[in-house]
């Protein structure tokens, strides 16, 4: 049995990932997340980060870890989107041409 904040966690993740418009919205916020947190790195902190290598690393690694984030998010909207969007094509093909198909297929009377 998972802990409850893991369970918790879980469920969390499962919503944002089948919510469409909760997916565009938590990658609106990664981005905007990466790029303060890159600006500050770059701008305010640079050189405190500079003199402490542990703290540079880690601060680094979690942009970086935001950046990935972000980006597999994206990846994996685009992929639901594009499966969605096959998905309509098919049923509006099957719904426009599909019953025209089923005429084609048979035999014209007279014929065997």
């Amino acid at each position: 049995m998972l802990p409850k904040s893991v369970s918790f966690i879980l469920l969390v993740t499962k919503g944002i990932l089948r919510d469409r418009m909760m997916r565009r919205r938590v990658l609106s916020w990664l981005v905007f997340a990466v790029l303060a947190v890159m600006g500050i790195g770059i701008f305010l902190l640079d050189d405190w980060l500079m003199a402490h290598p542990v703290l540079f690393l880690l601060y680094w690694g979690g942009c970086l870890w935001l950046t990935l984030t972000f980006g597999l998010l994206a990846l994996y909207d685009l992929l639901v989107v594009r499966a969605e969007a096959a998905r309509e094509r098919r049923r509006l093909s099957h719904e426009v041409f599909g019953r025209e198909e089923e005429r084609k297929k048979e035999p014209p009377s007279g014929q065997p």
